[in-house]
């Protein structure tokens, strides 16, 4: 029995805590939306809310905050008031749109939602297009930024504000180290390494205006320095690596020649790089470093050519030795083919068969032999000498 009405008890309640629940009313929505414009960037929400005499006491609310066509971010809040960047330039119109409601948080209302208040931000000033190519320099000191004017007639102003959103505090400030270079204008931006990616831009001139994030242009890095030495066979290449971002971000990208013929580009994760060498050929190399898909877009333009080595002739010995040993190889053998079968009757003689002879002997042994007459030769002419006597009167004469 006892325990019968302690089951009905128990089911009794549950039963009232579920009728409570579905009769209970939806929470509320902010109300009296309002803005304010702290700077040029950013603009503080502020609203209303009262809190439902029936709403259980142990219900705790927050308020839920979401900006619409902008980068995906919502906030939870206690307070009654937000900040946050309204950038034209990103969104593309002239206005911003932001969106509120009620939360429960926790107790018997936990999960309780209200309906969602809008409330549109208009820009101060029409958003333009003034400027095209925008792209900015990073270097540990600060940000050098440049553009292309889209009205050149027109003067134009820059203003910048770093370190992300404050509550209630403005923090803008603007150019005043302008420069001009051929098409090109340019500013440098005084932020600390700290807040080089979060700080948003103003380009303002009579046509309009125009507010967005240093981190949706383009970002670039001064060119890392390129260092290159040889080792026998090999040029070692190596980059000074860049002072700004996380140093496991980085990829060096670079383009090279040989000998006047342009090799595939390559790519490396790492600081150093080795690619084979050629002491007769002139190496010329341009590199750039960029970021991995999953850090922060950054890179670097192509840096300047740098050179090594110079195009010489090649040493034309061996090619020489492959095509002069093989012809008087070839003269050789024809003069030696030709030599041979002039002079094969010397070189070669016919030796008569053994076998001839001895048949030849054979066949004439029982023949007589006829007596040769010998050589008589032909008696030579013989001239008579004739002497005379001289008489021996004459010679006394003449001694006497």
């Amino acid at each position: 029995m006892t325990f019968t009405r302690e089951f009905f008890a128990i089911l009794s309640c549950t039963a009232m805590i579920m009728l409570l629940h579905c009769n209970a009313d939806p929470l509320p929505p902010p109300t009296d939306l309002s803005y304010k414009w702290l700077d040029p960037f950013t603009v503080n929400v502020s609203w209303l809310w009262q809190r439902p005499r029936n709403l259980p006491q142990d219900c705790e609310i927050m308020y839920e905050c979401a900006q619409q066509n902008a980068k995906p971010e919502i906030r939870r809040i206690e307070s009654r008031n937000v900040s946050w960047n309204c950038l034209t330039g990103e969104t593309g119109s002239q206005s911003c749109t932001f969106t509120i409601h009620t939360v429960g948080t926790k107790g018997s209302c936990l999960d309780w939602k209200s309906k969602f208040e809008n409330i549109t931000i208009k820009s101060p000033k029409p958003q333009a297009k003034v400027v095209e190519d925008f792209k900015c320099i990073l270097d540990p000191m600060g940000m050098n930024c440049s553009w292309i004017p889209v009205y050149p007639d027109f003067d134009l102003t820059l203003s910048y504000k770093s370190g992300g959103v404050t509550e209630g505090i403005t923090n803008s400030k603007d150019c005043h180290q302008y420069y001009s270079s051929g098409r090109r204008n340019g500013c440098y931006l005084e932020v600390s390494d700290q807040q080089l990616f979060k700080t948003c831009i103003l380009v303002n001139n009579d046509i309009g205006r125009s507010t967005f994030e240093a981190l949706n242009t383009s970002l670039v890095v001064p060119s890392p320095k390129l260092n290159i030495t040889q080792d026998k066979h090999l040029l070692n290449l190596s980059w000074e690596t860049p002072k700004v971002g996380n140093l496991k971000c980085w990829t060096y990208v670079f383009n090279y020649t040989e000998c006047n013929k342009s090799m595939k580009s390559q790519k490396t994760t790492t600081n150093t790089y080795s690619i084979p060498y050629d002491e007769n050929c002139l190496y010329e190399i341009q590199s750039r470093v960029e970021t991995t898909k999953i850090c922060q877009t950054m890179r670097s333009d192509l840096s300047e050519v740098v050179t090594y080595g110079t195009n010489r002739p090649r040493d034309g010995t061996l090619t020489v030795v492959a095509i002069v040993i093989p012809i008087i190889l070839c003269v050789c053998v024809i003069l030696s083919c030709y030599c041979f079968r002039k002079h094969s009757n010397i070189l070669c003689p016919i030796i008569p068969d053994p076998s001839a002879i001895f048949k030849e002997m054979m066949m004439n042994g029982n023949k007589e032999h006829k007596t040769g007459s010998l050589y008589t030769p032909v008696p030579e002419p013989v001239e008579p000498c004739k002497i005379t006597l001289a008489a021996e009167t004459s010679v006394l004469q003449q001694n006497s």
